[in-house]
């Protein structure tokens, strides 16, 4: 999850800033150990309060944080761990970034994958958009 060294896009917004980068790694990690020990209230915490949220799901479609609230406290708690492949988390100018990654759950034949946005909010940084999905390993 190293970064390359900061390059610019247009209009000059710097990508990789290593200070943000290193601050989106740290709440991308909380994220991961909060989701395998199912610790609700800090994925409410990470996730933006809005309803313009979004956590599309590997069977589920979820519009708005009531929805993924009810979503997360539903869920089972148990056979939550996974190993992440390939993380790559990219930061754009200072307060957006992109995380994205495979995972792989033990007794599974599925390959999943995760991206997520991130963006920084008076609050600290939030989830505001999420994409959890499940494929057939490649052949």
């Amino acid at each position: 999850m190293n970064p390359s060294p900061p390059d610019n896009l247009p209009g000059n917004l710097p990508i990789n800033v290593p200070e943000v980068h290193a601050e989106v790694t740290a709440v991308f990690k909380r994220y991961e150990d909060a989701l395998v020990h199912n610790k609700v209230n800090v994925l409410d915490e990470l996730f933006w309060a809005s309803e313009h949220t979004v956590r599309y799901g590997a069977a589920e479609n979820l519009v708005g944080i009531e929805a993924i609230r009810a979503f997360r406290n539903s869920r089972p708690s148990q056979g939550l761990q996974r190993t992440l492949l390939h993380t790559v988390i990219t930061t754009y100018g200072r307060d957006f970034a992109t995380a994205m990654t495979e995972f792989r759950r033990e007794g599974s034949p599925k390959h999943g994958r995760q991206s997520q946005t991130w963006a920084r909010m008076p609050e600290g940084w939030c989830v505001v958009a999420a994409h959890v999905s499940l494929i057939d390993p490649p052949p």
